[in-house]
């Protein structure tokens, strides 16, 4: 669904960019959730601070997925936002529901950031061919702070 817009970007990179941003909604979604079941369940060494990190990132996620959708509804884009919608549409790597150990979570966020910054990457350059800047810049910022922060929850590992 397009709705009708002043922006001077053809509906052709309009429409591109909205499914691009749209898949990018979903897997944030599903990143969020994959952050609050570690914050909810992570037990052991390192409990408060693992805990603590894990909320300070999965709100971090959320501001990422709020600044994607609202990107795609500028666009003149609809999103679908829904629970089942980002259930039905991630391309995440699915959690261990089973995870308890700060091992078991850090190797599971690890992937999870990893993979988002992936496809966000990806994803810039799709919006640099279509040419619109503003979109792989948002992506740009995006990209470059989840990989902090998959460095930060990577640093727990220990070191061999």
């Amino acid at each position: 669904m397009m709705f009708p817009t002043a922006s001077d970007l053809p509906e052709q990179t309009r429409q591109a960019m909205v499914g691009l941003l749209q898949a990018q909604v979903s897997d944030g979604q599903d990143l969020f959730y994959q952050l609050r079941q570690a914050h909810w369940t992570v037990r052991g060494p390192n409990f408060i601070g693992l805990h603590e990190l894990f909320e300070e990132i999965y709100k971090e996620v959320d501001g990422y997925v709020d600044d994607l959708a609202e990107r795609l509804q500028t666009l003149g884009g609809h999103t679908e936002g829904t629970i089942e919608v980002a259930a039905k549409n991630s391309r995440m790597p699915k959690y261990p529901i089973d995870a308890v150990t700060p091992a078991e979570h850090i190797d599971a966020l690890t992937t999870a950031l990893a993979a988002f910054a992936n496809s966000t990457r990806k994803a810039i350059e799709e919006a640099d061919e279509a040419g619109d800047e503003v979109t792989a810049d948002l992506l740009t910022a995006i990209s470059g702070s989840v990989d902090e922060r998959r460095w930060m929850i990577e640093a727990h590992k220990p070191v061999k």
